[in-house]
């Protein structure tokens, strides 16, 4: 599977879907067609978090990221292609398992945000209770 030309693979997290491909390349990543560093701005925890799954497999200067990214927000869509990321890497070596999950990259964060309650203001809060 390591030498086909691209290796495709998806993350998410929270409403984040990240479609993420591996390209061999410098060590770049892209996303929605902008540089990283255009499309996060300057959020330097942000950019070490995505490229978290390349340096622990040390293949951060032989593979390009090209990411296309809907939902959610910055450091969602940042989680979800650091998912996408370790996935695709898995794809390519499957000696990298243990070094991801022991990280835990390959795992979902599936927290998401608790839906709206009716007679409440928001999920858990309440109105102010008035005795008289």
């Amino acid at each position: 599977m390591a030498d086909s030309k691209e290796i495709m693979a998806t993350g998410r997290r929270k409403c984040a879907i990240a479609v993420v491909k591996l390209v061999k390349g410098k060590g770049r990543i892209f996303v929605n067609g902008k540089k990283l560093a255009d499309y996060i701005g300057n959020m330097p925890s942000v950019e070490m978090m995505m490229y978290r799954p390349l340096v622990l497999t040390e293949n951060q200067e032989k593979y390009d990221v090209r990411a296309k990214v809907v939902g959610g927000g910055i450091v969602a869509q940042a989680a979800a292609i650091r998912h996408g990321i370790s996935r695709a890497l898995l794809k390519s070596n499957e000696e990298y398992k243990n070094v991801l999950k022991a990280e835990g990259l390959l795992t979902r964060d599936a927290r998401v945000k608790e839906r709206k309650k009716y007679g409440r203001k928001r999920a858990r809060k309440r109105f102010q209770f008035s005795k008289r």
